[in-house]
């Protein structure tokens, strides 16, 4: 792959669509057309493939009785001929609406035009009827037609609803046009072109402005997205159209699965465009991930069987302006707006909490015991446990809290502990592990027994072990449960000592909660000052931390050392940034795509020094990447995620699905081999060049 494919959304599965709002004159064809030529021109420059136009744009949807004029649907007729004849040079596909006629009746129709001819007429399904509307004056609806062809400029045109449009450069893309009306009804006609096949969906149309429909727009267009799992693209009527008894906003949208890509300003008056690189290919993976989907092909598979696709040439844009035009979030498991990140904190927080709660009731128990770290994964959950016992109606003190200070522990992480644990006014006890750990490496025969400074896995990993046994064991005598701290991102990448370390409890609250999103779901509990200010100050230092295990010591004594001082020990020297490798793990988890594309996205994300980060009071500086940086962490990430980790989440403890962005439960999201190989992840990801 050359860096000019890499830089290509073309290459990852992306195609940029536009929707368009001219301004126009009502009546007045030749005027329409010059502007819906010139608009398609610019968007095609821009490297879009396809550009949708309002509902009945080239003669104006506010006509009335005049659609009954012959003089205004020659006009019409000839102006689709002179668009069509047009799109031979610019290369990309146009959708535009006209008046047209079919066995002595009119239709109110979307054409689709590319590569020098019209591929097809669609006509519209539904005529709305009511309030300010009466469309069944001058036009028929869809069902009532007789014919399938139709003549146009010497050449025989496919006319109906049951017409999809297909690349043969592009195989994901697959075009339905449907108008206005159509999808205000419970069955829309792109619901069954979506089963057909169809990835992109497109509405021509009018639509008046009133108080509240702007709104409602929104809703309908995100959810057939959504259902269709599909790309939806919605234009209506802007400046130009007759105002006398109704009024135009011109609103556009582009909508992917149920997510905004992008939206028009609104009451212009000039012409205006938007235009988003929509992933026909998570699109097709959602599809093949969903397998309702595909049963509801089967179930309608009779009313499918009749449609007709048409094949075209759509060549894919060698240049492309922009980059890639879309936003991608820094942190997918964490909204980027602040009342939605709220909102989510407050979700996930509860989620926990009650299963923690379901769990407790169910086993009978008495108590929850946990150990305390005083870094980030042990604090909060913690906190889901005080909450818990809340609900319960059980004391805090219910809450047996252990602090196991080891070779390495720092005395900023102890004094953290003992700090949190009295601000949630849970039962707290230190024991000092480094004796049985002494005993356990001696018995082991290892240098360090003897006075060596031997730091090797057996040394970190009699550590982590002691800290887990002591706490089973605890739990056994104090008839309660061990509550696992662990999160997601350390089961992705193995980050987790098996079986008798942090990789075991009885129940573990974080398992599906990633990294970053518990940074912000400690920040969230601080901000609101729950533990009052001495627990909301513990919780700043805790955040302010290093990430890190603390199992090999810094240079300087540990326990009871400098209370400032960070651990010596940084996580992600080893396994890369977190903020970044949580990007990795939810494209690769959720939409299983290849590591290039992965790259691509994280460098659209990361590469870029003035986009935001974590939230003010989270950050240190302004993180970013260069594509060097991004292959480096994400070859880490290929390599520990399918090739030595799995053995370990393949025997997980129980613990709550929190989001959509999946979790590696074996019995969930996440059923993989433990013997598997990262061969070809790491072959893909070679291609991307650079590193």
């Amino acid at each position: 792959m050359t860096e000019h494919e890499f830089h290509n959304p073309y290459t990852h599965g992306f195609a940029r669509l536009a929707v368009a709002v001219p301004r126009n004159r009502v009546a007045d064809p030749a005027f329409n057309t010059a502007e819906t030529i010139r608009m398609y021109r610019e968007a095609a420059a821009d490297g879009a493939v396809l550009v949708a136009f309002p509902e009945l744009g080239l003669s104006a949807y506010t006509c009335d009785d005049l659609f009954h004029q012959a003089v205004l649907l020659d006009a019409c007729e000839r102006a689709l001929l002179e668009i069509a004849a047009t799109s031979r040079e610019i290369g990309a596909v146009a959708v535009v609406g006209l008046p047209f006629r079919v066995d002595h009746r009119l239709f109110n129709c979307a054409a689709v035009v590319a590569d020098g001819r019209v591929l097809g007429i669609l006509p519209k399904t539904y005529l709305p009827n009511y309030g300010e509307f009466y469309e069944a004056r001058q036009f028929n609806g869809a069902d009532t037609a007789l014919s399938q062809e139709v003549v146009l400029g010497g050449e025989r045109v496919p006319f109906g609803t049951d017409l999809l449009f297909k690349s043969r450069q592009m195989p994901l893309f697959k075009l339905h046009v449907e108008i206005c009306e159509d999808v205000w009804v419970p069955i829309p006609p792109s619901s069954h072109a979506a089963l057909a096949g169809a990835t992109v969906l497109v509405n021509l149309s009018a639509s008046n402005i009133t108080i509240g429909k702007s709104d409602y727009r929104h809703r309908l267009v995100s959810l057939q997205s959504a259902r269709c799992l599909a790309a939806y693209l919605y234009t209506s009527a802007g400046i130009g159209e007759s105002t006398t008894d109704l009024a135009w906003d011109g609103q556009a949208l582009i909508y992917e699965a149920g997510d905004m890509l992008a939206e028009s300003e609104r009451f212009s008056n000039r012409s205006h465009r938007i235009a988003a690189d929509v992933d026909l290919e998570r699109l097709s993976r959602e599809r093949m991930r969903q397998n309702s989907f595909g049963t509801s092909v089967h179930k309608h598979k009779a009313v499918l069987a009749g449609w007709r696709t048409i094949e075209f040439e759509l060549p894919v844009p060698a240049q492309v302006p922009h980059g890639l035009l879309r936003g991608v979030a820094r942190f997918p498991y964490v909204p980027s707006d602040a009342a939605t990140r709220d909102a989510r904190c407050a979700e996930v927080f509860n989620i926990q909490v009650q299963s923690l709660v379901q769990r407790v009731e169910a086993a009978g128990i008495d108590k929850l015991v946990i150990g305390v770290s005083g870094g980030l994964d042990s604090t909060h959950a913690l906190l889901v446990c005080a909450q818990a016992m809340d609900r319960l109606g059980k004391p805090r003190s219910d809450i047996l809290g252990f602090t196991m200070p080891g070779f390495a522990t720092t005395g900023r992480t102890l004094q953290q502990a003992r700090r949190l644990m009295a601000s949630i006014g849970c039962s707290a006890r230190e024991i000092d592990i480094r004796p049985s750990c002494l005993q356990m490496l001696k018995d082991l025969g290892h240098p360090f027994a003897e006075g060596q400074p031997q730091y090797d896995i057996a040394f970190e990993n009699v550590q982590a072990g002691e800290r887990t046994s002591h706490l089973f064991r605890l739990a056994n005598f104090h008839h309660g449960i061990v509550v696992g701290t662990g999160d997601l991102s350390e089961l992705a990448l193995g980050w987790c000592t098996y079986g008798v370390g942090d990789h075991m409890s009885h129940y573990n609250v974080n398992a599906s909660v990633p990294k970053t999103l518990i940074k912000h779901l400690v920040h969230w509990v601080e901000t609101r000052r729950i533990l009052g200010d001495e627990g909301s100050k513990v919780l700043h230092d805790i955040l302010a931390t290093e990430v890190s295990p603390e199992l090999i010591p810094p240079s300087e004594p540990a326990a009871g050392g400098d209370a400032a001082a960070q651990p010596g020990q940084r996580t992600e020297d080893t396994i890369g940034p977190y903020e970044l490798q949580d990007f990795h793990l939810y494209y690769t988890l959720r939409y299983g795509f290849r590591p290039s594309k992965v790259a691509f996205l994280a460098q659209a994300a990361w590469g870029d020094r003035t986009r935001g980060s974590w939230p003010d009071e989270l950050q240190t500086e302004r993180n970013e990447y260069t594509l060097a940086d991004i292959k480096r962490h994400l070859g880490t990430f290929l390599w520990r995620f399918f090739k030595t980790s799995q053995f370990k989440r393949s025997c997980v403890p129980n613990a709550p699905k929190v989001g959509s962005g999946g979790s590696l439960s074996p019995r969930g999201d996440w059923r993989a081999p433990s013997d598997s190989e990262a061969t070809v992840w790491l072959a893909d990801l070679e291609r991307v060049p650079g590193g």
